[in-house]
């Protein structure tokens, strides 16, 4: 029997290395699990509506190149909550903890 962990689906388009990185490490910062799928979409806006209404938890996280979002379920696609392009090494951190502080109820960094 396969047992899935609720987490955080990272959905990916040829993702920027570093920024993938830093995602993952504030998403851990944060005790929360998360999971890394390479996809074929190229749309930043599908990749995250996507993946946030795959996860269990309703957090998903997009990556294309050097672009990068947070979506929520129950949000409409493209109403990222936070988006960026070419974002710095903070910037990725605190999106990824982000993710996580959203499904906990905490106030965001």
């Amino acid at each position: 029997m396969i047992i899935k962990k609720p987490s955080i689906f990272i959905y990916t388009n040829e993702p920027d290395a570093a920024a993938l990185t830093e995602i993952c490490a504030g998403i851990e910062e944060e005790g929360v699990f998360f999971e890394l799928k390479e996809m074929e979409t190229s749309n930043l806006d599908d990749l995250a509506w996507n993946a946030a209404n795959d996860s269990m938890l309703g957090s998903g996280i997009a990556i294309k190149g050097k672009y990068a979002a947070l979506q929520m379920r129950g949000l409409n696609k493209g109403r990222n909550i936070q988006s960026y392009q070419n974002p710095t090494k903070e910037q990725c951190r605190k999106l990824g903890a982000n993710s996580a502080r959203a499904i906990k109820k905490l106030a965001f960094k």
